[in-house]
């Protein structure tokens, strides 16, 4: 007995723990040039309604999360799994049928007999070994990844809200750009027909010129053809027909109220799927729990209490109480090797799930190292831009000057002209990069969940 006892001790140590986190991460893990900060002051704890200040932008997020088909899905699972929860918690009770049956017989043409059972039918299985908990941890498991997901849908729409809502910002800082152009190259190709008709320069010069605002105008057909088709995408996500998006100026709301280049180092257990691939190991380690304890004994009570005329081989009326109760006990001996299988099954997909739980987090930081690179090679490059757009500003001025007086040719004007557009168009879209790659930081280190 005292044997027996130790070895049950010892398996109920081994049936019953709960699953602790094997998930490390690296303090390295986003790069040896990456400065580490402090927890409290990651961009990541920010609401998306803290980190996106543009009024109009929240309104959309707003929308896309009210509305968006993936976001409802996401919530619906929710429900199901806190159904699946709700029922792996039922199990610790005992179940109860109510199954009356009447039956009529005769024999030999004897008088028929008339039997009846009122039946109260009580199942019960006793969780000695601890099946049933590791079946409502799991749930529980499982409840935890489709609330996860669910984050992780949020936090995908709102990235892609943002990411096609700063595409559009692009789309009309570049629009209002060459419309600015057209109205420059315009003035030009009038000043080169001018001196053309006085005989001061060639019908080719007139020709390239008026070729170069040509390309303009193409330019601004393609780009407003391009603000349609992001308007469209925009509200396929927010699952609205298409229309117009109310939107702000590229660089007013480009960067968050807050933003630090230090990263904390174990920010990364807030990303959804790196929590996803911990509960999924959670989920694996219950389910070889359950796997282990197949190989021990399980035992259940059976019971009836009910009313019937039926005793035995005789006929008794009026009815009588019955009572009767059954424990069984059912210990595997041989399952053709089946039990021993899939234990080792659901032990090598917990090793494969400790792999895929590496390689996630390995990825996220690498993410989190693009991201910050991308940001510092954009603030970067603006003061560059700036003066580049200021300095051929003011060459394109003075060439076209040095052309009204006879003093500069077609040629210099148009170089001038093309390279100013270039810088233009470059300087947007460097900060169009800037306030896509903080976006990708956000989310990279965990943010829009909230």
């Amino acid at each position: 007995m005292a044997a027996l006892s130790m070895m049950a001790c010892d398996t109920f140590k081994s049936l019953h723990g709960e699953y602790e986190s094997q998930a490390t991460i690296p303090a390295d893990i986003y790069g040896a040039d990456v400065v580490l900060g402090d927890d409290s002051a990651s961009v990541a704890l920010l609401s998306w309604r803290e980190f996106f200040i543009d009024p109009l932008l929240q309104q959309l997020i707003d929308t896309a999360l009210m509305r968006n088909t993936d976001v409802n899905s996401a919530r619906i699972a929710i429900e199901q799994s806190e159904a699946s929860l709700e029922a792996a918690k039922q199990a610790f009770f005992p179940s109860v049928y109510f199954s009356p049956s009447a039956s009529i017989s005769s024999f030999g043409g004897s008088k028929p007999s008339k039997t009846y059972n009122l039946p109260l039918q009580v199942n019960w299985d006793i969780d000695a070994f601890g099946s049933i908990k590791d079946q409502k941890r799991k749930s529980e498991a499982v409840l935890m990844q489709a609330q996860v997901r669910e984050q992780a849908v949020r936090a995908n729409i709102v990235s892609a809200v943002a990411q096609q809502y700063s595409t559009l910002l692009l789309l009309d800082q570049q629009l209002e750009i060459l419309s600015a152009t057209d109205s420059l190259w315009n003035v030009s190709l009038v000043t080169q027909k001018i001196l053309w008709e006085n005989g001061k320069s060639y019908s080719t010069a007139v020709n390239q010129m008026e070729s170069s605002y040509l390309s303009v105008k193409t330019s601004i057909v393609d780009t407003r053809r391009s603000i349609r088709q992001v308007e469209n995408s925009l509200c396929r996500l927010l699952a609205i027909p298409p229309q117009h998006i109310k939107r702000s100026r590229l660089g007013r709301y480009s960067l968050p109220r807050r933003f630090d280049t230090g990263v904390p180092a174990l920010l990364l257990q807030y990303r959804p799927d790196v929590r996803l691939a911990d509960l999924a190991m959670a989920e694996a380690f219950y389910n070889t729990q359950a796997a282990r304890a197949a190989f021990y004994p399980s035992l259940s009570l059976q019971g009836v209490v009910g009313w019937t005329n039926s005793a035995g081989g005789a006929v008794v009326n009026p009815g009588k109480i019955l009572l009767n109760a059954v424990a069984s006990l059912a210990q595997p001996i041989y399952a053709q090797g089946k039990l021993k299988a899939n234990l080792k099954i659901n032990k090598l997909a917990q090793e494969d799930l400790m792999n895929r739980y590496v390689q996630t987090v390995i990825d996220a930081g690498s993410q989190v190292n693009e991201a910050l690179a991308d940001c510092q090679a954009a603030v970067e490059k603006h003061t560059y831009y700036h003066r580049q757009v200021e300095v051929l500003r003011d060459a394109y001025s003075g060439t076209h000057e040095l052309m009204d007086n006879g003093k500069a040719s077609y040629l210099e004007v148009l170089t001038a002209q093309e390279s100013l557009l270039s810088a233009q168009l470059n300087e947007a879209t460097n900060m169009y990069n800037g306030a896509q790659a903080i976006i990708a930081l956000y989310i990279a280190l965990g943010g829009g969940t909230r």
